[in-house]
This record gives structure tokens, C-alpha cells and sequence, in this order.
């Protein structure tokens, strides 16, 4: 008699899955921490201007955006150009209390580093700008930006 039996049927040995859920969990963490999402659905067109003399902005997390365009229904919101902070559509008189719940939501040290850029559509119309900036000018926001394209003006 042999010490040794043969195993019998050629069975090939169970993969090992003790370690799947910690992959599954690096790769879900890792999509987290990378993924960016989305902060403000767009409702007004903005195709931005071209412009030749560009800086990128630093801070990003110190920007509040107003968006200038036209709707992007303009079956429910008409065709003129709008005013749009965050999600909604806004007047000019509405800047002001939009501003100042930005600047609440920063470090005090921080707020005189704010900036407020402008993000108009190249179609817009100056006089709704002006108005912007009029607004900004009341609660004493004065560094503005506005946002283009780096390219030749011509194009």
C-alpha cells in the first residue's frame, strides 16, 4: 500500500475572494476622491469672449460666479438676457444679499481676497454688465473678474 493517494477528476482549486471587498472599497474611495462634481446647472447660454491677455485664477474656492446670458428655454424664460446666481435666475437688486451670504460662508481673514467673476455671454449686452458691476460697487465688492477664452480676439 502507497502512503501517497492521487486525487481523482482534474478540478482546478476555488479563486481566493477574501480580499474583493478591499479592492471594491479602494477603487469606490478613489472614484470619491477624484470625482468632481458639478456646483451650478448653467440655465442662461454663455459663450465666452476671446481674449489675449489671460491669468488663471488661484483660489477658486474664493470665486462667486455671476452668469449673464440668454436662457437656455427661451420658450419659459424669454429671450433677453438674464442675470443667474447659483441656480436661479436673479435682478441686479438681488447681487447684493448674494454676495454677502458668500462672503459669510468664508474665514474672515479670507474675504478681502473674494473675487466675483463675471461669466457673460459674448452677445450680452454692456448695459446689464454695468448694472452688475453697479451693484457690486454698492456693498464694496471691487475685485471683479471676468472669465474668457485664452485666443485671438478675431476669431
Amino acid at each position: 500500500m502507497s502512503k501517497f493517494k492521487k486525487k481523482s477528476g482534474d478540478k482546478s482549486p476555488g479563486i481566493n475572494t477574501a480580499s474583493l471587498p478591499d479592492i471594491v472599497f479602494m477603487l469606490l474611495f478613489f472614484f470619491m476622491v477624484t470625482t468632481v462634481l458639478r456646483e451650478t446647472t448653467l440655465k442662461v447660454k454663455v459663450t465666452t469672449p476671446f481674449a489675449t491677455e489671460v491669468q488663471k485664477l488661484e483660489k477658486k474656492s474664493l470665486v462667486s460666479y455671476i452668469y449673464i446670458g440668454k436662457p437656455t428655454e427661451p420658450d419659459r424664460f424669454g429671450t433677453q438676457s438674464r442675470i443667474q446666481l447659483n441656480d436661479v435666475f436673479a435682478e441686479p437688486n438681488d447681487i447684493a444679499s448674494f454676495i454677502i451670504l458668500e462672503r459669510e460662508k468664508v474665514d474672515e481673514r479670507l474675504v478681502t481676497q473674494m473675487t466675483t467673476s463675471i461669466r457673460a455671454d459674448k452677445e450680452t449686452k454692456m448695459g446689464i454688465v454695468t448694472d452688475v458691476k453697479q451693484e457690486l460697487r454698492k456693498i464694496n465688492s471691487l475685485k471683479i473678474n471676468y472669465s474668457t477664452k485664452k485666443g485671438d480676439i478675431r476669431d
